[in-house]
């Protein structure tokens, strides 16, 4: 195994278990709000805690870049430990058990490790650049839809960045005239592990931030799948717009997407 990825993975049970036990004890969950529709709790906290204290222990030159203390400079800023502790806080804090701990390790801009972590299911997906895909040690290969014809797409609404809702609402309906259904989870680590599965067929969604996709992005790669910004470029990582399914089903929903979109959303 990957040395980095025995790390990702310790550090990601360890973190999975406290989630789940404070998911048993909400009385001691403590909520407040970042921003508009943002939230953050204790929780997310002390996960985030116990997954640095086990990096920084095997890997103390490392940096650190994480959702709720931002980045922790290490000598070593080649390589970046990219954290979401509990991807999917809404649900957690409202008993909704979807939610996932979220790790990626890039090297010199490129992810080679990646582990997420769903503690209610205790479905591990990981993944090493090259090495494939798994979920709790079993190969994973992307659902084999060609089209987008009869797709089960994921998504997430813009709650953070409303003024983007006209053209999401839009491109809904739009793709809603070819697919089968859609889905909206909450944790964008999970939507993309859920493509890697072949549980759904592809996943967009708008201004998502690194530490929610780049763990699921390498697992979703690794098992076949590509991912785009809504033109089919190369800057989701700036824009935080992703369009992640196989070649065939990503290049139908751009091409739903073309004319809807604001010059915004073209960045």
């Amino acid at each position: 195994m990957h040395p980095m990825l025995n790390i990702a993975i310790r550090a990601a049970r360890k973190a999975g278990n406290h989630i789940a036990k404070s998911y048993e004890t909400p009385d001691n969950v403590q909520i407040s709000q970042k921003g508009s529709n943002d939230f953050v709790t204790n929780v997310d906290r002390e996960a985030e805690h116990f997954i640095i204290e086990i990096i920084r222990k095997s890997y103390p030159e490392h940096t650190i870049i994480t959702e709720e203390s931002g980045e922790l400079l290490g000598k070593e800023d080649d390589i970046q430990w990219v954290i979401d502790p509990l991807d999917g806080t809404t649900n957690f804090t409202k008993r909704f058990p979807h939610f996932s701990v979220s790790i990626a390790v890039r090297v010199k801009g490129r992810t080679e490790v990646a582990v997420v972590y769903d503690p209610m299911r205790n479905e591990l997906f990981s993944a090493v650049r090259g090495q494939g895909a798994q979920l709790n040690g079993y190969r994973l290969r992307g659902a084999d839809a060609r089209e987008l014809d009869g797709a089960i797409v994921a998504t997430g609404f813009p709650f953070k960045q409303k003024q983007h809702s006209v053209v999401f609402m839009n491109i809904m309906s739009k793709m809603f005239d070819s697919c089968a259904d859609f889905r909206r989870t909450g944790s964008a680590a999970l939507d993309l592990c859920y493509v890697a599965a072949g549980r759904v067929d592809a996943y967009y969604e708008i201004g998502l931030k690194p530490w929610d996709f780049l763990g699921g992005e390498l697992i979703m790669r690794e098992a076949g799948g590509i991912m785009t910004d809504f033109v089919g470029n190369h800057n989701y990582l700036a824009s935080g717009n992703i369009v992640a399914g196989s070649p065939r089903i990503v290049k139908d929903i751009l091409s739903v997407m073309r004319e809807e979109l604001s010059e915004a959303l073209k960045r």
